[in-house]
């Protein structure tokens, strides 16, 4: 049912992505399908372009890659069943981006419990589950 899945990732907070990483896992070996790791970037800002080195961005993407590899290899996939990917730009449009370029069947991803603040401004969460062309599976932390 479930072939290609894609779990974003918040590397500054891994511990908040473990739950995901394990239903993916779950649901993978299920159905014998392949999982995509994905971390999103945020853009450099240009005010602060002049005080960041040249290659700032591809050092970043780098420790990303690096980091995602570690995560990768801690969750217990198959390494012929999991890949892992970097973005760069605004975290639900690279997700859904992510999801429509790899044709994933299920977007999975942690959130936190909901807070007055999201009921009111959203979140990345809220808007890869209202703009998803693939289902999406919320765990909650």
């Amino acid at each position: 049912m479930f072939k290609s899945i894609l779990v974003p990732i918040d590397l500054a907070d891994t511990d908040l992505a473990k739950p995901a990483i394990a239903t993916a896992t779950t649901l993978s070996q299920n159905w014998s399908g392949s999982v995509r790791l994905l971390n999103v970037l945020p853009m450099t800002p240009v005010m602060l372009a002049e005080y960041v080195p040249a290659d700032f961005d591809e050092q970043q993407r780098q420790t990303s890659e690096e980091a995602l590899a570690i995560v990768a290899r801690e969750s217990g996939i198959d390494a012929s069943h999991i890949s892992s990917v970097v973005r760069q730009g605004g975290i639900y449009h690279e997700i859904l981006e992510e999801a429509a370029q790899m044709k994933a069947d299920l977007i999975v991803m942690t959130s936190h419990r909901p807070a007055m603040r999201t009921y009111f401004l959203g979140s990345n969460a809220g808007h890869v589950v209202r703009y998803a062309k693939c289902s999406v599976l919320v765990v909650r932390h």
